[in-house]
């Protein structure tokens, strides 16, 4: 499997802030046999996310890209906005899957509006901005990536277990 993943951080993008998510993320995916293929941190805009994602996506090099940032509710967090835009199937599952995990370790996680979901052959799945919090989103719904992604892929074989 190969991964994208997109950090969003004005901070981060101006050279302020070192990202530590995306590392974080790219070691997590590492440990389990996944290549991050590419990488990049942009500010918290609309357009750049959204098209940067439709750019990710629409190369057909990527089975998987994981944002990671602009989940929470300030003015700045429009990730989700942002994939929504360029999805052309949301999973809600992956999300509240991700929030009901991560309540029992923060009452911050019910303020979450990260968002899953497919555009041509790629999942998309939002991500909170710490390395703490976005490890623990990626495990909470890794169990279910390799079997999405095959099925998004066009693995014909039956589903049922």
């Amino acid at each position: 499997m190969k991964a994208g993943i997109l950090t969003l951080s004005d901070k981060g993008a101006r050279g302020e802030r070192t990202d530590l998510s995306g590392p974080a993320l790219t070691e997590w995916l590492r440990s389990r046999g996944v290549e991050t293929a590419v990488y990049e941190m942009i500010p918290d805009e609309m357009g750049l996310i959204s098209g940067k994602l439709v750019e990710w996506a629409d190369s057909g090099s990527l089975d998987i890209i994981l944002t990671t940032g602009g989940t929470g509710v300030s003015p700045r967090d429009v990730t989700p906005e942002a994939t929504m835009k360029i999805l052309e199937r949301v999973i809600p599952g992956l999300g509240e899957l991700m929030r009901f995990r991560s309540l029992s370790k923060t009452p911050s996680a019910a303020l979450s509006r990260a968002v899953a979901g497919i555009r041509g052959k790629t999942l998309i799945i939002n991500l909170p901005g710490s390395p703490k919090g976005a490890v623990e989103n990626i495990e909470a719904v890794w169990d279910a990536v390799p079997h999405a992604v095959a099925k998004i892929q066009g693995d014909p074989s039956d589903c049922a277990v």
